[in-house]
């Protein structure tokens, strides 16, 4: 089972007194396992979001501090911002970020409430996957009437917080905690100032929509349905919540998202939609910023989106993905975005010691001839096979970009993107093989005093050996998919490279005979026997087809360039 990694994005009513959020982030990150992965000081909205990870209990005790220290030191009496807020932690969300279900995580913030509300005598309303009173859940509505109006909200029947005092202590007023799936806050930049035609462009967009009125859609009598409610027009846009505002630090109005939902609409496709919604209204996009992180894959799906539209192919690396994704979207229009600091995992994949895969190719090789045994025949087998299917990511490339093939873009542009995919696990088996040496380095290393000790210790050399048969076994499995790609990049890609395709098939060929020795000689020192022959005849398997599959098509190969 994967490790339990929650994420906690509180949003703290302070943006203007760095010293004020710093005691804030010192008594979260006094919690040793959580990390901070990002802080967002926003002065014209007068709010800060912050955000760490690490295993539940330890974010919770995180959180509970942050929200202690917010509630010590912000006054909500003198308080004065854009953004709507009803205390100082506005609302502490805690979201799933791998290992641990939806459930388990509202869970966890219940406690957080509890904890909170007991502790702290602040006021609590769980909401989203936290709140079972589905009337109660949607986060704009419990704040509806913000700070100012909680006072008498506070004490109405149906507004009794879920835990906490049911009056609003007037120096830290309330807080909202719940669970939640990535929320995306999302600006769209506008190249004018007027908040009226930013909040009818938000209207336009936002799931709510606007209510109907007659006559003039925007002064006229509101339309009331047969049960005296309002009638209302949706927007365009599902799991979308927006507001116009002005942003007197940039000069410019800005429309106001939050994506509650980037599955059903992704950046890109609000993006898109802004910018045909403002020109209607005589308006243009200028640009746009993501608030806090964001996960990767709405960025790599913006990328591909765009590229798309360009009629080319969509096969290129994360990084390229990235680079058309900012670019498209306009994120650095108003403060350089640095992929490294704002996409979660790459923040959450950092660490003090340097892979392999950092490593520059000098770099490489010096480690890979030094004394030291790892890197080995392992990590050097992931890393052909990553170099041979990155041969064939290029040819694929070349022929969806080829003069004339344009009816075949589409087709070359999925080869690319499959091999992509299929680099990006070579990649990762590169660092892994050395990880799995280095287990069984450990585990010989653990004591051996006792009957209990010497237990113990044999069965963690068996187990890190198991896995470091695994790894090279996953190095042969993914090189060997990659043969199809090159094949076909040898049969239909651009002639100009098909020498390109052979050298990547050799490549493929010398990884996975490589990857091979490594798994037999892991296999035959395993104390499990069964075990270790299914592996090796799993290996032989591969091994055979592999060299079958690649010698024909580098005849094929030799055929086409023969004179």
């Amino acid at each position: 089972m994967s490790k339990q990694i929650i994420e906690c994005v509180p949003n703290f009513s302070e943006g203007q007194n760095p010293e004020i959020i710093k005691q804030i982030t010192n008594a979260i990150e006094s919690v040793e396992g959580v990390k901070l992965l990002h802080v967002d000081m926003g002065k014209a909205t007068n709010r800060t979001v912050v955000t760490f990870a690490g295993e539940p209990s330890l974010v919770v005790e995180a959180a509970f501090l942050g929200i202690q220290k917010a509630a010590e030191l912000i006054d909500m009496r003198t308080h004065k911002g854009e953004h709507p807020r009803m205390g100082a932690t506005d609302v502490c969300p805690l979201v799933p970020v791998s290992g641990i279900s939806m459930e388990d995580c509202a869970k966890w913030a219940i406690k957080l409430a509890e904890k909170v509300g007991n502790e702290l005598q602040i006021p609590v309303y769980l909401y989203e996957e936290a709140q079972p009173n589905k009337l109660r859940s949607n986060l704009s509505v419990i704040r509806g009437g913000e700070y100012e109006g909680f006072v008498e909200k506070i004490k109405l029947p149906e507004w009794q917080p879920d835990f906490g005092p049911q009056v609003l202590p007037l120096k830290h007023g309330a807080t909202v905690i719940g669970a939640r799936d990535f929320l995306i806050a999302y600006n769209i930049n506008l190249n004018t100032k007027s908040t009226r035609i930013a909040n009818r462009i938000a209207f336009d967009v936002r799931e709510a929509g606007r209510v109907k009125r007659e006559g003039n859609p925007y002064s006229g009598k509101v339309v009331k349905d047969e049960n005296g409610e309002d009638v209302r027009i949706p927007g365009t846009l599902k799991s979308v919540k927006a507001i116009g505002w002005y942003i007197e630090e940039y000069g410019m109005a800005q429309i106001s998202m939050n994506l509650t939902n980037y599955k059903i609409t992704s950046v890109h496709q609000a993006f898109d939609e802004v910018c045909a919604k403002a020109e209607e209204r005589g308006t243009r996009v200028t640009g746009s910023e993501l608030v806090g992180l964001v996960p990767l894959q709405p960025l790599l799906d913006a990328g591909k989106h765009y590229l798309n539209k360009q009629g080319r192919s969509i096969g290129v690396s994360d990084k390229e993905l990235i680079h058309i994704a900012i670019q498209s979207l306009g994120l650095n229009q108003l403060g350089e975005f640095n992929p490294d600091e704002r996409i979660i995992e790459y923040v959450l994949a950092k660490s003090p010691n340097k892979k392999l895969i950092d490593l520059t190719i000098q770099e490489f090789a010096d480690e890979t001839a030094s004394e030291s045994p790892a890197p080995g025949g392992g990590s050097v087998s992931a890393l052909c096979a990553t170099l041979g299917i990155s041969l064939g990511a290029m040819v694929a490339n070349l022929s969806a970009d080829k003069r004339g093939w344009e009816d075949r873009t589409a087709e070359f542009s999925n080869w690319a993107e499959k091999a992509q995919q299929l680099k990006n696990q070579l990649v990762h088996l590169i660092d892994e093989d050395t990880n799995a040496f280095n287990a069984i380095m450990t585990a010989m290393q653990m004591p051996k005093a006792t009957d209990e000790e010497k237990q113990l210790r044999k069965q963690a050399i068996e187990n890190a050996s198991v896995y470091a048969t695994v790894v090279p076994l996953n190095t042969m499995k993914a090189a060997f998919q990659c043969i199809d790609i090159l094949k076909n990049m040898v049969e239909k890609g651009n002639p100009n490279s098909i020498t390109d395709a052979a050298v990547g098939l050799l490549c493929i060929k010398t990884a996975v005979r490589g990857a091979y020795f490594n798994v037999m000689i892991n296999a035959k020192g395993l104390a499990n026997k069964e075990q270790a022959n299914a592996f090796a005849t799993e290996a032989r398997a591969i091994l055979k087809e592999n060299h079958t599959q690649i010698d024909t098509a580098l005849e094929q190969v030799e055929t086409a360039i023969h004179f």
